[in-house]
């Protein structure tokens, strides 16, 4: 039987409805509840009210997850459409503010939260104290349509057309370890030196080991006994003389306790972009901290920095 509703005779809730649209869209309430931020109790309550409310059966449970009923699944299309209506109605709405008070929230990677940020908030405080930021710190791209954050620092390109981007420059990632460390393999001047070296993998799916390889150095598996996703945790592993990391050559070369491993290698080369929605660009407070932010990424640069 097809889903049909009269949607004039029902009092809509958005909060139900947006509980539906996550739970389903994460397949358990466990999910649906964090990435919300709320108890799992509260989450299931909300869409048993819709399905009250609605009269009909959303979900039905497999396994350990959910899954949507006939009538769960013509019902996401619409919830979907009323999120991403939601969702330019606040965008809209941002962008129309043109005061420099409020909030504004920056997504980045570990490293450039950890090293970039704070100097440039530092910054941005004495400048426009009426500004608040909101930091957050992922692995993940976070979803600037559906507000996840306002501003992000990337490290490629989005092909998303609703966003904009300015590409601020290349960045060389080169290899560093401790002088001790360094005399411990004789002090190695070409890539073969590096044959017997421990490296700190970031990156358990092998595309760190391969990008290396590519570079030049005779590596393989066996020179990886330390794997963390974490950089952060990386970068201290590198400092306490642990093995060979690869970093930001900005950041790297700003550390005392550290030098490059094997100076003269061509370095690894990425780009960072600096990405928004476009209906931001009309908010003076968006634009204040993309631009201002734009120039602090772009002053990091060094000589060799594309």
């Amino acid at each position: 039987m097809r889903f049909c509703m009269d949607w004039r005779a029902v009092k809509f809730d958005w909060n139900r409805a947006r509980a539906f649209l996550i739970t389903a869209e994460e397949g358990s309430l466990s999910a649906a509840a964090r990435a919300l931020g709320m108890a799992q109790p509260t989450l299931g309550r909300q869409v048993e009210a819709l399905q009250e409310e609605l009269g009909v059966v959303l979900f039905e449970r497999v396994g350990r997850g959910l899954a949507l009923t006939p009538s769960g699944l013509e019902l996401l299309d619409h919830v979907r459409a009323m999120g991403e209506a939601a969702g330019r109605v606040s965008l809209t709405a941002a962008g129309q503010s043109q005061s420099v008070q409020g909030k504004v929230v920056l997504a980045a990677s570990e490293i450039h939260a950890a090293f970039i940020l704070p100097g440039f908030l530092a910054k941005l405080r004495q400048s426009h104290p009426g500004i608040e930021v909101e930091i957050v710190v992922s692995s993940r791209a976070s979803d600037l349509r559906r507000r996840e954050a306002d501003i992000a620092i990337r490290n490629f390109r989005p092909v998303e057309p609703d966003l904009v981007a300015t590409k601020i420059r290349d960045v060389p990632a080169r290899l560093y370890a401790t002088p001790a460390y360094l005399e411990r393999l004789g002090s190695p001047r070409l890539p073969y030196d590096l044959r017997n070296a421990d490296f700190i993998s970031i990156d358990g799916s092998g595309m760190f080991l391969k990008g290396l390889v590519a570079m030049g150095l005779p590596l393989t598996e066996r020179n990886f006994p330390v794997l963390t996703e974490s950089y952060l945790v990386m970068w201290e592993l590198v400092k306490q003389g642990v093995g060979i990391g690869i970093l930001d050559g900005s950041i790297g070369d700003a550390e005392p306790r550290v030098v490059r491993a094997l100076p003269d290698l061509e370095p690894l080369m990425f780009p960072i972009w600096l990405v928004a929605h476009r209906e931001l660009n009309t908010s003076r407070r968006f634009r204040i901290v993309f631009d201002l932010l734009a120039a602090e990424l772009r002053a990091r640069g060094g000589p060799d920095a594309g």
